[in-house]
């Protein structure tokens, strides 16, 4: 048993997930619906990173910014929210250019049994408010990120005064404070290796549920819709991002490399924030910052959602398509605009794509009802759809974390620019 324990764990994580992937389909395709009973075993891999997640993004947050000071943060802060705007807009117009050439709607109706009430959508004001929870315990029950962060961040602000204060005993109980946060976030880091030697067998529930329970009529339907979903994704992370990354002199192949776990355990789990602990340890992989990645990809979970972005367009075109409409130029572009603010503010979880759709339809004058068209097969582009926004997190995290490094740089030679030859890793090409 030692031995087969050793092989086990000596493999690399990235071979026991894809094994754990494929043995799941298989398992799919030969007990069909009766595959069901193995989705405790899912439920049970994504309960457990869910567990993991608040103390992670705590106890690691608070220790980045005790390495760090408030004006890095208000920087880094200012940075990547421009890049979350940016990159989201990009992924609407990407998902209805492609829709308008593949044309999802074509041959369908609206079914009048069909009905769906519009979720109710919170003001811009009442988002920030709910950043600042008036209950922190509450928050954390809720599993409410941005408050989380918000509490992390100040948190381990008053711990950075205290430890540099001219009190002695203030810096003294800081200091305290600081080694208990490292001891924390150990411990919350020895016991995330041990969710992920689960991790394949978890993954191998999930798979088997999802494929085994998806009627293939449904499938074959909605072929064009989740057809596009899949190629916009495809464009969006081999095309859209790579172009972003060689702009800040990243070897793009690299890095895909490096956070091919995040990206892989994103797809089969559907959630950016059930991903988060994993996808914190790939940004280390792939030589981003510690204060850069654990500031930024915490918030990025929630907020930045390029791959939910790009369904909203996909599905304005299909529903637009079902109704018979033509939408004006100025029409699209109201839709890009409302469609990138949906996608900020839909939450980084299972099903949330659905919600964000509602809220883009009702805004554009489309009717909700066609969103239940494409619940059957949820699931199926939510998988993709969530390895877009997570690779999107890494991506930003990694443009960033390039701009402080050049910054850094910059500062130590008196201001004057940094070549290759000067920091190799700040200019590089992909052979």
């Amino acid at each position: 048993m030692g031995i087969i324990w050793r092989w086990y764990t000596s493999m690399s994580f990235m071979v026991k997930m894809t094994g754990g992937f494929l043995i799941g389909i298989f398992l799919a395709l030969v007990l069909g619906e009766h595959s069901s009973f193995l989705s405790p075993l899912g439920t049970l891999f994504l309960n457990l990173l869910k567990m993991v997640v608040i103390p992670l993004v705590l106890f690691s947050l608070m220790v980045a910014v005790n390495h760090s000071n408030p004006k890095e943060l208000g920087r880094i802060g200012l940075k990547i929210f421009p890049f979350y705007i940016v990159s989201t807009s990009i992924a609407v117009v990407v998902g209805i250019i492609l829709a308008k050439m593949t044309n999802p709607g074509a041959g369908f109706s609206l079914p009048t049994a069909v009905t769906m009430d519009a979720p109710a959508r919170p003001s811009f004001i009442d988002t920030l408010l709910n950043m600042v929870p008036s209950n922190i315990f509450h928050a954390f029950a809720q599993g409410d990120i941005l408050a989380v962060v918000f509490v992390a961040v100040i948190s381990g602000l008053a711990i950075l005064f205290m430890r540099h204060s001219a009190d002695e005993k203030q810096q003294e109980m800081g200091n305290f404070l600081f080694r208990l946060l490292e001891a924390c976030n150990e411990v919350v880091s020895k016991i995330l290796n041990g969710i992920l030697l689960y991790a394949p067998i978890g993954v191998l529930g999930i798979t088997a549920n999802t494929f085994g329970t998806q009627g293939l009529d449904v499938v074959i339907a909605l072929g064009k819709f989740i057809g596009t979903s899949y190629l916009g994704v495809i464009i969006l992370v081999g095309v859209v991002f790579p172009i972003m990354l060689k702009l800040f002199g990243v070897k793009v192949i690299q890095f895909y490399k490096n956070i091919k776990e995040a990206a892989f355990t994103s797809f089969v789990t559907s959630s950016s924030l059930s991903t988060l602990p994993i996808t914190i340890k790939c940004a280390e992989k792939a030589g981003i910052g510690e204060r850069v990645a654990k500031l930024t990809l915490p918030i990025g979970a929630t907020v930045n959602m390029n791959g939910t972005a790009l369904r909203f367009g996909v599905a304005v075109i299909f529903a637009a398509e079902i109704m018979g409409m033509s939408l004006s130029v100025p029409e699209l572009a109201t839709i890009v605009i409302i469609g990138t603010m949906a996608a900020i503010g839909t939450a980084g979880v299972p099903g949330a794509g659905l919600i964000g759709m509602s809220i883009v339809f009702t805004q554009a004058g489309l009717p909700i009802e066609i969103v239940a068209l494409t619940a059957g097969i949820n699931i199926l582009v939510d998988m993709i759809f969530t390895f877009g926004n997570v690779v999107g997190d890494l991506v930003g995290a990694k443009i960033v974390d390039q701009t402080e490094k050049r910054s850094f740089f910059e500062n130590l030679s008196g201001d004057k620019v940094i070549n290759q030859t000067d920091s190799p890793n700040l200019v590089t090409t992909d052979t």
